[in-house]
């Protein structure tokens, strides 16, 4: 796992430092810098995967897409790195270090490497540069597309902008070939293969739904279907609609369920707004299962703007305290951080939310999804 990142003269980033955890939560205003954190380690995967990390910082394609050079850059930098860009990842053996030039032609599409190689030896062992990662954006739910080498050698369930593309033809490949780890199972589906268990946990999001993937030409879709109570009219099941018929929520969660329950051990997934599109309740199940797949040892970045996901992560962490089975998450794996702007030096700065062992946050601070706190005063306000 990385237990943590350091950024300097990167976008709104002077200098941040950030610890890791099983569970690391990003939350704040929109343009406070969360994305950014995720955008540097998407970088570095990119620019390893066309093999050019030794020499280069590709700042486009296909991950993520920064521009230009100075789309990338810091624009008061730090001192003690005044004419460069730093990207250090740490875990407990290790720290990888990347530096690159800060360019006088600052309308180019990648940064130049600045420090010695050696200062990142052996950072392949990290799971962000290996199979073991997936990366998905707010932009998930596209169209489908086929792409065999992705899918059956690397193991993706995305390649373009975390747009979770792939998952139709790597549910067909893997549904009922890949068995989920045994605290993932859903408790009311005995079977244990991927797509069983993604259809129980999409259940959470719409009853009685099941996930169908299907070849379709040269390409695969998702199906859904609906079981029917029984009843003296014998009814059938409601079979085979589309995406586009059954509501933008399915479609949404499903590559963030699949992603999931196909990971194993010291995974890496990156998670962008897991909310969209879902009912407040099924967000609270997809918490839940976020938190079980963190506790099981999946590393999961989350970024957030849902107060039901940080609710639901409380409730998880109370849970594991009460429970003696040990359901839930302990809030010692659970980094939760609310970015903000200083606006004297348009730099981000960040607090780390501490939780007690009841779930109770204890130092929470202003704009930290207290809106509807804010709300209700002012319904209930005699003024």
């Amino acid at each position: 796992m990385i237990d943590k990142i350091r950024l300097s003269n990167f976008k709104s980033h002077k200098d941040t430092q950030l610890n890791f955890g099983n569970l690391t939560v990003l939350s704040g205003q929109n343009g406070v810098g969360k994305s950014s954190i995720i955008q540097a380690m998407l970088l570095l995967r990119q620019t390893n995967e066309k093999n050019r990390l030794n020499d280069i910082l590709d700042l486009n394609s296909p991950l993520c897409f920064i521009g230009k050079s100075n789309d990338a850059i810091y624009r008061f930098p730090n001192e003690e790195f005044e004419n460069e860009i730093g990207i250090v990842l740490k875990n407990q053996k290790h720290e990888y270090s990347w530096l690159f030039e800060i360019p006088k032609n600052q309308k180019k599409s990648y940064l130049q490497r600045k420090n010695d190689i050696s200062d990142s030896d052996g950072y392949e062992e990290l799971s962000l540069f290996n199979n073991k990662f997936q990366y998905l954006s707010a932009f998930r739910g596209v169209e489908y597309i086929t792409d065999d080498y992705a899918v059956e050698f690397q193991k993706q369930i995305s390649v373009n902008e975390g747009r979770g593309e792939l998952v139709a033809q790597f549910l067909f490949e893997y549904g009922k070939k890949l068995k989920v780890i045994e605290s993932l199972k859903h408790p009311l589906e005995k079977d244990d293969f991927l797509l069983s268990q993604v259809s129980a946990w999409e259940r959470e999001i719409s009853n009685n739904v099941n996930v169908i993937a299907v070849p379709f030409g040269d390409n695969y879709d998702i199906k859904y279907s609906f079981d029917t109570i029984p009843s003296d009219k014998k009814l059938g099941p409601v079979d085979e609609l589309s995406k586009k018929n059954v509501g933008f929520g399915l479609s949404y969660v499903l590559p963030i369920i699949v992603a999931i329950l196909s990971a194993e051990k010291d995974s890496l997934l990156l998670v962008e707004n897991p909310e969209a599109h879902i009912h407040p309740y099924g967000i609270s199940k997809l918490t839940e299962l976020i938190c079980l797949a963190a506790q099981a040892g999946i590393q999961i970045i989350v970024e957030t703007h849902s107060d039901h996901v940080i609710n639901g992560i409380l409730v998880q962490n109370k849970k594991f305290t009460q429970s003696k089975e040990e359901k839930g998450i302990d809030r010692q794996n659970v980094k939760i951080y609310h970015f903000d702007r200083d606006e004297k030096e348009h730099k981000t700065i960040y607090i780390e939310i501490e939780v007690n062992d009841n779930g109770v946050m204890e130092n929470q601070p202003e704009k930290f999804f207290d809106q509807i706190e804010n709300d209700l005063d002012d319904l209930y306000s005699s003024k």
